[in-house]
């Protein structure tokens, strides 16, 4: 393949990575507190619900963020308050929101819009415009850092740029912050952080808030930049995908970086190379657009058994007395 090939296939790799980034490191932050969070699918489909609906309806794509923000919030305590106050089945309330969140979104969005839960297409200020970088018409005639520069680097929008720096400041909170050390080991081990006088509950708490405000950004992000407003299930599995990938990563901000890039990848070659071709056999389109669920299956069985979770997830914590 040559350079005109490639660049447009990595481009649209940053771009399907982005909101399944997003998702992965709000999945990070809510195990590496000990919470399981099954419902990461549920907040990242009601983000996207809410920021293309208050998108369309204000046109404003940042008011649409802050509403999709504002719903993944609202289902990440409700996770938070029946896995942590009431101390129930971390598993059945993710499952839960993501049935709520698959029902909210078509009801709410026929009873708007009438459109079969659908929004109305998004345009101009109400969704999330590429930026161009400094110098691009300038280097965009120079051998190959032109193309890249100019094709890859530039053009993508303001979130794909903060999805990058976040895997960078998500790094520093957990490994280089107090609130990163306790973070981990209420994780770990709830009970020492307790003894030493630190609140439990605060901190997984402080964790989902921050799980709920990623998955808003990603949600918004896939309605709003990614996409032209919402559709029926368009979340498509994400969460989960982003679940592998989180896994895959062995809980690690750099690590989670690379395997949101390998699925954007091949979601990226499944829409690209939807007729191929492979000695002389048609691939059948069907099998290049469910290669990343594909790639999750195979990663869920050959690294489960080998990624070690935080210890205490899915275990509710019961002060001592």
């Amino acid at each position: 393949m040559d350079l005109a090939t490639i660049i447009p296939i990595l481009d649209a790799t940053l771009r399907s990575a982005t909101p399944l980034l997003f998702v992965c490191l709000a999945g990070l932050f809510s195990e590496r507190s000990g919470i399981i969070d099954i419902g990461l699918e549920g907040k990242l489909l009601i983000a996207a619900f809410f920021s293309a609906s208050v998108a369309a309806m204000s046109g404003s794509v940042w008011i649409g963020l802050l509403a999709g923000i504002g719903a993944s919030l609202v289902l990440s305590l409700l996770h938070g308050v029946a896995s942590i106050t009431f101390r129930g089945n971390q598993l059945i309330s993710g499952v839960a929101l993501n049935f709520l969140a698959s029902g909210l979104t078509v009801v709410i969005g026929e009873n708007w819009f009438g459109l079969g839960g659908r929004t109305p297409q998004l345009s101009g200020a109400a969704r999330f415009q590429p930026i161009h970088l400094p110098g691009v018409e300038a280097m965009a005639d120079v051998p190959v850092i032109g193309p890249i520069y100019s094709n890859l680097i530039s053009g993508h929008t303001i979130l794909v740029y903060a999805a990058i720096v976040t895997v960078a400041l998500t790094w520093w909170v957990l490994f280089r912050t107090r609130f990163g050390l306790h973070l981990r080991a209420v994780g770990e081990n709830p009970e020492s952080v307790d003894t030493a006088g630190i609140s439990v509950i605060r901190l997984r708490y402080s964790a989902m808030v921050i799980a709920g405000v990623l998955c808003g950004i990603g949600g918004a992000y896939l309605a709003t930049g990614l996409a032209a407003g919402f559709v029926k299930e368009m979340s498509a599995g994400r969460g989960f995908i982003a679940l592998a990938a989180l896994i895959f990563a062995k809980w690690r901000p750099w690590y989670a970086l690379a395997a949101c890039l390998l699925f954007g990848f091949l979601d990226a070659v499944g829409t690209r190379f939807q007729k191929l071709e492979v000695l002389g056999v048609n691939v059948p389109t069907q099998f290049m657009q469910a290669l990343p669920y594909i790639l999750t299956v195979v990663i869920l069985a050959g690294f489960v058994g080998k990624a070690i979770p935080p210890r205490a997830g899915g275990t509710p914590y019961v002060k001592e007395r």
